[in-house]
């Protein structure tokens, strides 16, 4: 059985969990709280800027588990399409910048009722990006989300999706985020996660938890311990499978973004160390 985590050495503040907070309070509160990693989403990067962020997670000795996000790939003409790869191509830039080796795609929904169509679409913005993202160093993590985001958020809606798209390009180039929010729930989880390891793909893991009833479909997410996912299986899977980098906590939830940053951390911590 997986043992419970004796330090916090893996441990990701993804930007989401205390979103309130801008980029230099973000990192000030990871130095704070001793938070090795931190995940950073581009909204918060834009309002400090490109560089003064890099800045501040390199002083305060931080390291960049992941930039969120890339994707959102479907759309309804073709300078659409281009436009949106577009903006993956800066998504990357941004990524090698700030050290991420990993660029998180949250793939798009249709936009129309044709869900192949779009998913086709995936697969070809996908294969746009893979040449720019290499050479900048930086992998693609396709991160498929629950399916009650298909219609708004992902057409890729399970691990099995996500991995299958991921294996029409090389390892080193495009691989798969493990979100126990989204996959938890998937009767085919575990031999996926086995499959996505077994050359190399689980490029992240993210742990929040499932509350019951859910509160709200986007910003609904529970702090570990407070749902009913079991997470140290999930993790001993992702561990068995390879995967031994950062785990971020992601947690959209505006009861726990309206707490004092500070709390949220040191809960945060002790959460972690209990369920993950």
């Amino acid at each position: 059985m997986t043992q419970p985590f004796q330090s916090i050495e893996r441990l990701s503040l993804n930007q989401i969990t205390t979103n309130r907070w801008n980029m230099s309070e973000a990192v000030d509160g990871c130095a704070r709280a001793g938070v090795p990693w931190i995940a950073m989403w581009r909204d918060k990067v834009a309002d400090a800027g490109l560089a003064a962020s890099r800045k501040l997670v390199q002083d305060a000795g931080l390291r960049v588990s992941s930039l969120c996000r890339g994707g959102y790939f479907p759309a309804a003409t073709a300078a659409e399409r281009q436009a949106r790869i577009d903006d993956n191509r800066r998504a990357v830039e941004e990524a090698a910048e700030l050290g991420a080796e990993v660029l998180v795609l949250v793939c798009g929904p249709a936009p129309d009722r044709d869900i192949d169509g779009a998913r086709t679409m995936v697969a070809d913005g996908i294969a746009q990006l893979v040449p720019f993202a290499q050479q900048h160093g930086v992998k693609l993590g396709i991160e498929p989300l629950h399916p009650m985001y298909a219609a708004e958020r992902s057409v890729i809606s399970t691990l099995e999706q996500a991995t299958t798209l991921a294996h029409q390009h090389a390892a080193h180039e495009v691989g798969v985020v493990v979100d126990v929010f989204h996959v938890w729930w998937d009767p085919n989880l575990y031999p996926q996660i086995a499959r996505a390891g077994a050359d190399g793909r689980i490029l992240g893991f993210h742990v929040s938890d499932w509350i019951v009833p859910v509160p709200d479909m986007l910003l609904g997410r529970g702090m570990m311990g407070d749902g009913v996912i079991e997470l140290r299986r999930i993790r001993s899977a992702v561990e068995q499978a390879g995967y031994t980098g950062p785990i971020e906590v992601e947690i959209f939830n505006k009861a726990i973004w309206d707490q004092p940053g500070d709390e949220v951390l040191d809960i945060m911590k002790q959460r972690y160390l209990e369920h993950c």
